[in-house]
């Protein structure tokens, strides 16, 4: 009985060691069919090597030896430039220094040692738009300023003079006369621009020559009076790459180094939030001024407010309101200014602008980029609402004088 269950035994045992064999053959052969696994990878084509660059992600990227960042500005650093102004202004001495009394107790030579004069000086930054020497830069950089001295990044300094100042637009034209050999930064569209987009600004911030900084596009076409400058008429990019005092009048740059935008206001209550002014204006104004030394803006002379039916209705339920509004989409006249355009053409403070010459106006941004986008002199067909009643008006547009 022992005999059969020791042959049985014996057969289970020839099974296993038989399926172990194969295993190993299969194994080994499998190693010989694929011997490329264990040997080094042949070396790669120059064609390969592009291959696998061009699978790198953004990100991979802008982390090699050099980045995009140092490729950008290395493009357009060397144009950027640095702006001093030096201004004096004259202080009037108060005449009861001149008084007895107060002669008696500080002398006959106080008011003498008191300065009349005083030097203020600015620091703000630019860039060459062409090897000419033609320096764009913000308005309130160099506006009043007795002296101007631009200074290159390379140590040469230059005397700058202002060929022309837009006070609305806050630019300016700054030209020096440094031979025609002069680093140029290349100028991009403003119009291609989109949020997300990289964002590098480039100036003088503090007076910490070339500073550079960088973030992203927030916004596009963020008005001036949202901004809080309302004597601007302005669209601003609006980014968050740090910009500080000194930064005004540089550069902010895409991402393959052109100019999109120049850099000219920062909110002092906030934090991270930037504006430029985009470069497609700025290169119209800067014609402008280079040709005439000015630019001739048009406007109504009213002072106006978004009106929505929501906000018309607040007011009208409102038992202390002065004034029911009609409840519409359009423009609401606060206050018309004497003497001005809309005056003479018999707008009233309380009027609603509802279209211009057939085009429904629904903003108070919409209105002003409309009059801005006007000739000197062109009539505009203007319909407001006075109460129940509408009228058809014609305004002349006339030339602004004085931003301010």
């Amino acid at each position: 009985m022992r005999f059969p269950k020791l042959s049985r035994s014996i057969r289970q045992l020839s099974s296993h060691v038989l399926a172990i064999a194969l295993g190993v053959v299969l194994t080994v052969s499998t190693l010989q069919v694929l011997p490329s696994q264990a040997e080094p990878a042949p070396p790669m084509t120059a064609g390969d090597t592009s291959k696998v660059i061009a699978r790198q992600s953004p990100a991979t990227a802008a982390i090699g030896s050099t980045s995009f960042v140092t490729a950008a500005v290395n493009r357009v650093g060397t144009a950027v430039v640095r702006i001093d102004t030096e201004r004096t202004i004259t202080r009037r001495v108060d005449p009861s220094f001149e008084d007895p009394f107060f002669r008696r107790f500080f002398g006959d030579g106080f008011s003498q040692q008191m300065p009349s004069e005083q030097q203020l000086r600015g620091l703000g930054s630019g860039f060459i738009l062409d090897k000419s020497g033609l320096v764009m830069t913000n308005a309130h950089v160099v506006d009043k300023a007795d002296k101007v001295t631009v200074r290159l990044k390379d140590g040469r300094t230059f005397e700058g003079k202002v060929q022309g100042i837009d006070e609305v637009t806050d630019l300016a034209v700054v030209k020096i006369n440094a031979g025609n050999d002069l680093p140029v930064a290349p100028l991009g569209s403003s119009n291609n621009v989109q949020v997300g987009d990289w964002a590098i600004a480039v100036g003088n911030p503090l007076g910490f020559d070339n500073t550079v900084t960088l973030g992203i596009v927030s916004t596009l076409k963020r008005s001036s009076a949202q901004v809080g400058i309302s004597d601007k008429r302005l669209d601003f990019i609006q980014t968050d790459a740090a910009i500080n005092p000194g930064n005004s009048g540089g550069p902010l740059l895409n991402g393959q180094g052109e100019v999109i935008g120049i850099n000219t206001a920062i909110r002092p209550d906030a934090m991270g939030i930037g504006f430029a002014i985009p470069i497609d204006k700025a290169k119209a104004i800067a014609a402008q001024l280079q040709r005439d030394g000015k630019v001739a803006h048009p406007y109504l002379g009213v002072q106006m407010l978004t009106l929505t039916p929501d906000l018309a209705k607040e007011n009208n339920t409102d038992p202390n309101s002065p004034i029911q509004i009609p409840e519409v989409n359009g423009v609401f006249v606060m206050r018309v200014v004497p003497n001005s355009p809309a005056a003479s053409a018999g707008i009233r403070r309380g009027d609603v602008i509802l279209q211009v010459d057939g085009k429904a106006i629904t903003s108070a941004e919409q209105l002003q980029n409309f009059v801005e986008d006007s000739r000197l002199g062109q009539i505009l067909q203007v319909k407001v609402q006075r109460g129940n009643q509408t009228q058809q008006l014609s305004v002349r547009t006339a030339e602004l004088q004085n931003a301010s």
